[in-house]
């Protein structure tokens, strides 16, 4: 969602350009502030689906009692509501603080023998990229989507993605999420609560992102849609690559 801002254009005269829209939205859970997040505004029910689930604070769609959307609030009742509930943090290992990075052993591995051809990647990223999003994030099956989500960071968008495909019972393992830009660590780990096995991305994916893939089974594709498009981890999900 977007509108027209009143700008001055270095070259001189003036224009109106497309800005996007941001709300800021308090989460609570069973009566409790959770956290406060800036989203895109709309579509409120896959996002905080997604996000409660990769948070790992349910577990299903189902485990959802209630939902009760409000300007600049979203509340949450939960079938269990004497769960305490908080925000997911950085899993870290390493003592004295010395040493921090996530600790692979605490993460899910993936567990399903998805293969995904380039021509369906290719398909997946030119449907995805087809009209001028924000940050957006797909998850495909084959050269099809079958859920999408967009927002102002790619990180809410997977989460809006993701809670798309728990409210259409969608088989995560069946299925790749293709993204806009830098594939993270912080997307990795979402990939692998969700048991997602493929994760592709028009940009680079970090350092942190690509050892944590490998770790746990995940494949990373960058830069796909582009001559630069190449296979970070596990290739053996890939087929259709030249030599």
């Amino acid at each position: 969602m977007s509108r027209k801002i009143p700008c001055i254009p270095i070259s001189g005269g003036s224009a109106a350009r497309d800005a996007a829209e941001e709300t800021p939205a308090a989460i609570f859970v069973n009566g409790r502030h959770l956290t406060t997040v800036i989203l895109s505004p709309g579509g409120f029910l896959d996002f905080i689906t997604g996000y409660l689930y990769t948070e790992e604070i349910i577990g299903s769609a189902d485990e959802i009692e209630s939902v009760r959307i409000e300007e600049n609030r979203i509340s949450v009742i939960t079938k269990n509501v004497f769960r305490r509930v908080s925000v997911k943090k950085t899993i870290l290992s390493g003592c004295g603080g010395a040493v921090s990075y996530i600790d692979t052993q605490k993460l899910p591995a993936i567990e399903s023998d998805l293969v995904v051809a380039v021509p369906e990647i290719e398909a997946a990223v030119a449907a995805l990229t087809a009209h001028e999003p924000l940050d957006a994030v797909a998850l495909a099956r084959g050269s099809r989507i079958v859920a999408r989500g967009e927002d102002l960071d790619r990180h809410n968008a997977l989460d809006r993605a993701i809670g798309r495909g728990l409210r259409e019972s969608l088989d995560f393992s069946r299925t790749a999420a293709v993204c806009t830009g830098t594939a993270t660590s912080e997307t990795v780990r979402k990939c692998l609560i969700a048991g997602i096995p493929v994760l592709v991305s028009t940009g680079a994916p970090t350092a942190l992102a690509v050892e944590v893939a490998e770790e746990t089974g995940l494949c990373i594709v960058g830069f796909a849609g582009t001559p630069e498009m190449a296979v970070y981890t596990h290739p053996e999900r890939i087929t259709g690559m030249e030599g």
